[in-house]
């Protein structure tokens, strides 16, 4: 008795091309159709891994981590100088969820940067700004602003060390007035003194010392 097999179902070609399109793994550059290119590892055809993203409009380019087609991990994004035509490093730090999360350091200028903890794209947490124009500020973000408890550094040497609501003083601090060789401590408002007590402090070392001395009360 002849044998006879069941021949195989072949696969529809469309369901092989499919299946050859999928991205996963090391690729080369793959470029869209805006111009935008990766490189780098894929997962289920989503950059996924270490890889590289160019974006053509801005000229941005990201180094670092992905996870399902986002930014997530570690990585650092650079943009083109527009004097130089060099590219100039802005953010190296942590990422979730394709923002800035975690500790990283923003270049905003040449000497001008912040050094500290992001929560979704914005300085959030404990961190340190140094300003171009020299002064520092050290202590608590949140959504972009000082808040909490913190400290600026004039670049003359004066400081400011309190609390902070929304960008501003508030609440109990204390103004080192350094080149004058005087303290004032109280309680502000928006940035306003509202009360306190000032007293000397290092006037003989002052650089610009008060013409008078802060007379001291008898009891």
């Amino acid at each position: 008795m002849p044998i006879t097999k069941c021949p195989q179902k072949s696969q529809p070609l469309w369901k092989e091309w499919d299946q050859k399109a999928q991205k996963n793994g090391p690729r080369h550059q793959v470029y869209a159709v805006n111009g935008d290119r990766y490189m780098g590892e894929w997962k289920d055809n989503m950059r996924h891994g270490k890889g590289t993203q160019i974006w053509k409009k801005k000229g941005a380019i990201y180094e670092g981590d992905w996870k399902f087609g986002k930014r997530d991990g570690y990585g650092t994004l650079s943009l083109p100088d527009q004097e130089t035509g060099k590219y100039r490093r802005v953010y190296s730090g942590w990422w979730a969820g394709d923002k800035k999360s975690g500790y990283g350091i923003q270049f905003f200028g040449p000497e001008e940067y912040y050094e500290g903890e992001w929560c979704r794209s914005q300085r959030s947490g404990w961190g340190r700004m140094y300003y171009s124009n020299g002064d520092i500020y050290e202590g608590q973000w949140l959504n972009d602003k000082h808040h909490g408890e913190g400290m600026l550094r004039l670049k003359n040497g004066n400081r400011y060390e309190g609390y902070w609501q929304r960008g501003m003083k508030n609440g109990p601090g204390r103004f080192f007035h350094l080149d004058h060789g005087q303290l004032f401590e109280g309680f502000w408002v928006d940035s306003v003194a509202k009360c306190g007590t000032m007293i000397d402090f290092g006037r003989d070392e002052a650089p610009e010392p008060t013409q008078f001395p802060i007379p001291q009360r008898e009891y």
